[in-house]
């Protein structure tokens, strides 16, 4: 079943005037040489500067809404710092504005769970992917009549009527209730006023996390998976490549299977 990744993306003129910091420091250099100095600029301050909502539990939020910012891509990307033996500094910012913010040089990357649409590939760099994903099926765990997305037919499904997991159920046959999100739609599940929601694997793997989700379980999975990655300015290879290096090393030595089972009880880096 193919799974189509929506995203929508507001890209606004900014003109920031920055110094002594090293977020789009070398830009108007490398606009005039051609050199890349991304990774240059970044090593030479000793600072990455990150941007990243601050509100998107449980990837990059502050616990209990005022201590100090933490998360899933909060802990990837510190790690990712130390590899390149720089401090991580973070910028937060609304998701509307974050992408006009990386342009305008406020930040040097994006850790926010991006997705590399192809329109976001021609504006971007992308680094690996370090979350990969896959819609899910969530049922009661006694529930046995519903094993793929082609026997959600005649089957009733809670959605949030603007996500992309209500054109998958609603392609898949299914009568959707509509619900403002995730908290509504796994609470009817519970009651059995539903048969099922679908929904991203990350966010039932975090509400099981944070409350064992007992009598619930996946009863399926979709083939195609979803992947997510830092996303840098057009020309940034040099500090690209070496994220993509320094992940690579995280990856090899358990540390992001470690961080992710911290936030998800399972490895959701690969």
């Amino acid at each position: 079943m193919k799974l189509k990744i929506l995203s929508a993306v507001f890209l606004t003129a900014l003109t920031v005037s920055l110094a002594g910091c090293s977020a789009g420091a070398g830009t108007d250099e490398a606009a005039t040489t051609g050199a890349d100095t991304s990774l240059s600029s970044v090593t030479d301050a000793g600072v990455l500067t990150v941007g990243t909502e601050g509100t998107y539990r449980p990837f990059t939020f502050h616990e209990g809404g005022s201590g100090a910012l933490t998360g899933y891509d909060v802990e990837v990307i510190e790690a990712v710092a130390a590899e390149l033996g720089v401090k991580a500094k973070f910028e937060e910012t609304q998701w509307d504005g974050i992408f006009a913010g990386l342009e305008a040089g406020r930040f040097d990357v994006i850790a926010n769970q991006v997705t590399a649409t192809p329109e976001r590939v021609e504006k971007y760099d992308f680094s690996t992917p370090y979350t990969v994903s896959t819609g899910v099926i969530v049922v009661k765990s006694d529930n046995t009549s519903i094993t793929s997305f082609e026997s959600l037919a005649g089957k009733t499904t809670a959605q949030s009527l603007t996500s992309n997991w209500n054109t998958l159920a609603t392609e898949s046959g299914a009568n959707v209730q509509a619900v403002e999100g995730w908290a509504q739609s796994v609470a009817l599940v519970e009651q059995g006023r539903v048969d099922a929601t679908v929904n991203d694997n990350l966010t039932f793997l975090d509400y099981q996390k944070q409350t064992g989700a007992a009598g619930l379980k996946v009863a399926a999975n979709t083939d195609e998976k979803s992947a997510s990655s830092f996303a840098f300015v057009k020309g940034s290879t040099e500090l690209t490549d070496a994220v993509d290096a320094a992940l690579a090393k995280l990856a090899a030595a358990g540390t992001l299977t470690s961080i992710s089972e911290k936030y998800f009880g399972s490895d959701v880096s690969k």
